[in-house]
């Protein structure tokens, strides 16, 4: 494409592939991988760690389609919810059984899980950690990457970033489940109301994952945006201000709930496996 360039005397000039995006003539060109002297490597290398953990343990645990319900309290892990299919263990179906039986290694929060999982992956801060860590899309601030052009988020895939606040909706009906399974965990061993430590786990979990949630950015600018007179809509403005207090610790939210699903299912899994014996406070 023919350009008009001002440092060529106004004349055009015919710019490729290599003239765009981190080679464009607008961005500061360093001939240096990179001016600091700090272990600037080390955080991105964390990320890179702490993500392909999650996801590891994330899709063993989804895939293994056992030890995820314990019966007499009623826990359910995130990792299953909802169970849908005639292959769930008797208790653990909350909303019936519309399917039938689930094939080895598949999921049975299948119908889910996807959405939460481009919910986080859409997530500006998700992305700006994994584009670091992972694309290395610049790896730091201040650091050369190595990539030779860069279309942005105007092409497949990238551009699916821009349905992030779809996604923000499907993360909200999954949250309601979340917290219907919770009030099933308040439950004793004789039907009657109970309380354990795996009630008060599934409990913060929900919690952290409603903080983290209602935080995104796009639900911020839903409760928020396109009002020109906050004075003139109070009840949007204190909410507006809630959800912006949520939203100044997504960063904080969304590596919490990380470990807060990762420990819910832990503890789950052990005690339905008979590793150990729920704590229990009340019944």
């Amino acid at each position: 494409m023919a350009q008009v360039d001002q440092s060529s005397g106004g004349r055009p000039v015919r710019r490729g592939a290599a003239d765009q995006g981190v080679n464009a003539p607008g961005r500061a060109q360093i001939a240096a991988r990179t001016l600091r002297g700090d272990r600037w490597w080390l955080t991105p290398l964390v990320t890179f760690v702490c993500f392909t953990a999650w996801l590891l343990y994330g899709l063993v645990r989804a895939s293994t389609q056992k030890d995820y319900f314990v019966a007499d309290y009623g826990y359910l892990t995130p990792f299953a919810s909802p169970c849908l299919s005639t292959s769930c263990v008797p208790g653990s179906a909350h909303f019936g059984t519309p399917f039938g039986d689930w094939p080895p290694l598949i999921p049975f929060a299948v119908l889910t899980l996807p959405f939460l999982l481009l919910f986080r992956l859409t997530c500006y801060y998700y992305r700006k950690a994994y584009y670091r860590s992972f694309w290395l899309s610049p790896p730091a601030c201040a650091v050369a990457e190595p990539h030779r052009a860069y279309s942005g988020e105007t092409r497949f895939p990238l551009i699916v970033q821009n349905l992030h606040r779809y996604f923000f909706y499907a993360a909200v009906i999954v949250s309601l489940i979340n917290t219907y399974d919770v009030l099933h965990a308040f439950r004793g061993k004789n039907g009657s109301f109970g309380l354990g430590l795996g009630t008060l786990i599934l409990l913060a979990n929900v919690v952290l994952l409603w903080c983290y949630t209602l935080g995104c950015h796009s639900c911020r600018n839903i409760v928020g945006g396109r009002l020109n007179h906050f004075s003139r809509h109070p009840l949007r403005y204190k909410a507006w201000g809630w959800v912006s207090a949520l939203n100044a610790r997504h960063m904080t939210f969304a590596w919490v709930t990380l470990g807060s699903l990762v420990v819910t299912d832990a503890y789950i899994a052990l005690v339905a496996a008979g590793a150990f014996g729920d704590l229990r406070i009340i019944n």
